[in-house]
């Protein structure tokens, strides 16, 4: 290699790279929408890859050990959000790794199922059951396992996708590097399910990586658990005075030294604690560094003080920190559609829409309409043979940060890894794929379109 000081920089000397494999769609990322991607394109006849950086597959709802699955209905007794998400909770349900209300008690009004599940954050909405679930991330990382393995996806893990491979214009596969060296991967339709839009510049896509620093989706968290606890009556005392329970968590934050909030999960004696740290930027390794060495010195004061302070967390011990670092947003890809903060308040239907959200409104108001994600919200307006799974959906930053939730970002996985295979099984371009002929299939595989006329 060659050195210039004076601008310090290298110039790499051009190699031959060896090819990996092959195959019809290649996913980079295994979190919940490159996960759902792979599984969908599979499932669709697709010879499929699933490239993951991390050992595991699952990301934020396993590595980053955000355990919520929330809002998957709206109030109602039907669900919003089903597919694969619903699969996911079926699936843990046998091996006891859910904690969620039964399929027949949503939209419930009853006032002893209500009073039970209020205690858990966003079960209930405007007085009715709602389809949250809290997950056992280990047992979770199993169940992903097992659905890419039973279709036949290809894993790599441990396999970090690093830039697309372009010619012409289209992107014909991707670079990744491991223990084994720097690899590639080719394919017929390549799928960005990094969540931060990793493959978006290297491919030639535009984006756009604005956020507002006041927005949920611009800060940061590194989770972490605490064991020997007790969730209910850590809700005893809060119910017996909300006053004090709320002066103990703001004194918790000022001894931490950010706010950090406990969470149940489906063992009562485990909690989990999501955090917030603004002013970091995902794309930026001295912040995530930053993240890693500030948020452990705040989860050890936080603990210290919980011990002495807050009866139930006495005996409790720091159970595991996340493997991955909790993000919430950074690149958004610029699609053949824009989604805009205006679209979700006024619920704009699209006729390619491909996942239909929840859109909770005020208390009483039953008839609250739904939020639309359109198929062309995957494809990227520059870039061909590419498509986006997850939360880097083309959007403006505040819709991004209504719609960047997990099940959120399974329902776009299976959109984007059924739209390639079926793309692929017919010789022609993502752009040109019947939209109706995607909705179908979605349906036909249990996804619901709650408020669209699919023919």
């Amino acid at each position: 290699m060659s050195t210039s000081p004076s601008s310090r920089t290298i110039t790499e000397p051009s190699r031959e790279i060896n090819v990996f494999h092959e195959a019809d769609v290649v996913v980079v990322g295994g979190g919940p929408g490159g996960h759902s991607a792979a599984v969908a394109a599979a499932r669709n006849g697709a010879r499929t890859i699933l490239i993951e950086r991390y050992g595991h597959l699952g990301g934020m709802a396993t590595g980053g050990i955000v355990i919520q699955i929330p809002h998957m209905s709206d109030g109602g007794k039907e669900p919003v959000i089903a597919g694969l998400s619903l699969e996911w909770l079926e699936r843990l349900d046998t091996i006891g790794g859910t904690l969620r209300p039964r399929m027949e008690d949503i939209g419930s009004t009853d006032d002893k199922l209500v009073s039970y599940w209020r205690r858990f954050m966003g079960n209930v909405v405007n007085g009715r059951i709602e389809h949250t679930a809290w997950v056992d991330p280990e047992l979770l990382k199993c169940v992903l396992n097992d659905m890419v393995g039973e279709v036949g996806v290809k894993l790599s893990l441990h396999s970090w996708g690093t830039q697309a491979i372009v010619e012409n214009g289209s992107v014909k596969g991707v670079i990744f590097e491991s223990k084994s060296g720097r690899q590639a991967v080719l394919g017929k339709v390549i799928i960005d399910g990094t969540g931060d839009g990793d493959l978006l510049p290297s491919a030639g896509a535009e984006f756009d990586g604005t956020i507002d620093a006041s927005s949920r989706s611009s800060m940061l968290a590194l989770v972490f658990r605490l064991g020997n606890c007790d969730y209910q009556k850590l809700c005893d005392l809060q119910e017996a005075d909300r006053n004090k329970f709320q002066e103990l968590m703001k004194e918790l934050a000022e001894a931490a030294g950010t706010y950090i909030l406990p969470l149940p999960s489906p063992r009562n004696d485990v909690l989990w604690f999501n955090n917030w740290i603004p002013g970091l930027d995902c794309t930026r390794v001295e912040d995530l560094t930053r993240l890693e060495v500030e948020m452990r010195q705040i989860m050890l004061r936080g603990h210290a003080f919980m011990k002495k302070n807050i009866p139930t967390f006495e005996n409790s011990f720091i159970l595991d920190t996340a493997s991955q670092t909790g993000t919430r947003g950074s690149r958004r890809l610029v699609g053949e559609y824009v989604i805009t903060k205006e679209d979700f308040q006024s619920c704009k239907k699209h006729d390619d829409t491909i996942a239909v959200l929840p859109r909770l409104g005020p208390p009483g108001d039953r008839e609250v309409p739904h939020v639309y994600i359109p198929y062309r919200a995957l494809v990227p307006v520059k870039a061909e043979s590419l498509l986006v799974a997850g939360r880097s959906f083309s959007s403006d930053m505040e819709a991004n940060n209504m719609a960047n939730l997990i099940p959120h970002c399974i329902a776009m996985g299976e959109a984007a890894g059924t739209a390639a295979a079926l793309a692929v099984k017919q010789g022609i371009s993502l752009r040109k794929l019947d939209y109706n002929v995607l909705q179908k299939t979605l349906v036909k595989q249990g996804a619901v379109l709650p408020g669209i006329d699919v023919k």
